[in-house]
């Protein structure tokens, strides 16, 4: 008995423990639509657009570490998505990108919406390519997942023709097996011993955390390592995750992305330890390199291309972090354990001086940023989970004020393209439907991805997206003023703000069908995010926050 090339799709992508396909389809994915009506294994999330689409499915692989399935509609849905792509990349989200293609008995023809997708594709994908028949498939969707899947993870793609799930499979179609590839490597032992003998010697070391840690759930482990060396821990230049628990406290928090920032930093030190960070990613460019010639670098990551790659490593470690950390906190003999105290000391003042300093602007009209990130802070469950798009408004601040304790409580923004929380949280909240899931994201941000609200709507998802509202876009002023020239002069600047119509955020909400609550006051903002809380629906809190500075 034969079997048609969208059922067997189904299949395999089953077999590979896919929960859900996320997706927005086209005239080319309508077999694979017509297979869904009678699937009860899998579900397809519709999302409205690309963006949208592509972001659900990067919060959903990095919220599970599965794989996700991104289903595009021919070469115009997978330009859409290429944004999100980027960030899904650079976060390392193992998500299987399929595109529906024209018909191989067509392609020479060059029609309507073809285009050569596996090469679009290529450049954001550890893997891309073009499935050319129903006999290719299983062997595309068995190589794909395992690609996808092995650290470091990431995406890859696949077109699929349409007469590639309308062709009639063979009984005897060899559909493979998966193939997992372990991922607790550990490093190796010489590197590890010459990591070691730099710590011992270091006077005053500092350690970089980065996403692989939380991957790896390596808080302990690192945790460890930190109270034996005596060195404070600042998360990589753009934190995407809780690489090291906020509430620990040899936790340093997080640094500007400008290279005189972190060389500020780096001058206390005398010894660099990355874990998983990468080093160091910037902004913009200043001039100034973020470490001085000669510091020594001691570099542990899964990725062997993010070690050495801007500054040479004295001691480079492939491997992971929990398989490896112990060993190395084995080595160092507890040498700069004497020095903890002092530095969680330091440590407690900063943080104390910072919410002194979020009390002290608790009063301020319209409302300032931090004493709301307090008040979220205190209100938030243990459970929660946090999306943070906040750029101007939580700009290294935020996870003093909103805890970011637990591996995966948090994810960010890893590529630095805008736009993704809202769609994140869709996955987010499919991937954990018992725990809240909390949107923390400018207004700017959220405009980019705003049709999200509908799809959390339509699946009665209770995600809070709570919106900073400054009319405008902020960071862009910031840096703008920052050139010291007309717009520091003038205090005017050209298409950064979002005014002339304001968005009215309650009609957005409620045309996507989700409840609107609009606060301008501390007051306003706790009863907003406690009836959120206890309503199990989909919430927009708006809260009107200053523009300036």
């Amino acid at each position: 008995m034969t079997r048609p090339g969208k059922h067997v799709l189904l299949d395999l992508l089953v077999s590979e423990g896919v929960e859900f396909i996320f997706g927005n389809p086209g005239t080319t994915e309508l077999p694979l639509m017509d297979a869904m009506v009678v699937e009860d294994r899998l579900r397809y999330i519709l999302g409205l657009n690309e963006v949208v689409v592509m972001g659900m499915a990067d919060g959903y692989a990095q919220a599970t570490g599965k794989l996700a399935v991104c289903n595009l509609h021919a070469a115009p849905g997978l330009g859409n998505a290429m944004g999100m792509l980027y960030n899904a990349a650079r976060a390392g989200a193992p998500i299987l990108v399929t595109a529906g293609q024209q018909d191989m008995s067509i392609r020479l023809t060059e029609p309507l919406l073809w285009d050569d997708l596996a090469t679009m594709a290529r450049p954001l994908c550890k893997w891309s390519f073009e499935v050319a028949s129903l006999a290719e498939l299983p062997r595309a969707i068995r190589r794909a997942a395992k690609v996808a899947l092995t650290a470091p993870t990431g995406p890859v793609f696949l077109s699929i023709p349409g007469d590639v799930l309308t062709s009639e499979a063979p009984d005897d179609l060899d559909m493979l097996s998966p193939t997992r590839i372990g991922a607790r490597m550990r490093g190796d032992a010489d590197a590890i011993a010459a990591a070691a003998a730099l710590i011992r010697a270091a006077q005053s070391p500092v350690i970089f955390a980065g996403d692989h840690v939380a991957r790896s759930g390596a808080h302990a482990e690192l945790a460890a390592l930190a109270e034996a060396i005596g060195a404070p821990v600042y998360l990589e230049g753009m934190a995407n995750t809780a690489a090291f628990p906020s509430n620990h406290r040899l936790y340093a928090g997080t640094v500007a992305r400008m290279t005189p920032a972190l060389r500020a930093v780096m001058d206390k030190h005398d010894l660099l330890v990355s874990i998983g960070a990468d080093l160091l990613t910037q902004s913009q460019a200043t001039g100034v390199e973020a470490l001085a010639p000669g510091t020594q670098v001691v570099h542990l990551d899964d990725e062997p291309w993010q070690i050495g790659k801007n500054f040479a490593a004295a001691a480079a470690i492939q491997g992971d972090a929990r398989a490896t950390l112990p060993e190395l906190t084995a080595l160092v003999d507890n040498c700069g354990a004497h020095r903890s105290n002092a530095i969680a000391t330091v440590l407690a003042g900063s943080r104390a001086a910072l919410l002194a300093r979020a009390d002290a602007q608790a009063g301020d009209m319209p409302l300032q940023p931090m004493p709301v990130l307090k008040l979220i802070g205190e209100l938030l469950p243990d459970n929660a989970i946090v999306i943070e798009e906040l750029l101007s408004s939580g700009m290294n601040t935020v996870r003093h004020l909103v805890p970011a304790v637990a591996p995966d409580s948090w994810f960010g923004m890893r590529g630095g393209g805008i736009g993704v929380a809202l769609p994140q949280a869709v996955g987010i909240q499919l991937a954990n439907p018992d725990r809240p899931v909390v949107v923390l994201s400018g207004d700017g941000s959220a405009l980019y991805s705003a049709a999200a609200l509908w799809t959390l709507a339509h699946y009665k998802l209770p995600v809070i997206a709570v919106i900073f509202n400054n009319r405008g876009y902020r960071i862009l002023k910031q840096r703008t003023r920052a050139i010291g020239d007309h717009s520091a002069r003038t205090d005017s600047f050209v298409a950064m703000d979002i005014e002339a119509p304001a968005i009215d955020f309650m009609a957005l909400a409620t045309a996507h069908g989700v409840a609107g609550v609009r606060a301008e006051t501390l007051d306003d903002v706790r009863a907003a995010f406690e009836t959120a809380l206890a309503s199990r629906s989909p919430t927009l809190i708006e809260i009107v926050v200053a523009r300036e500075p």
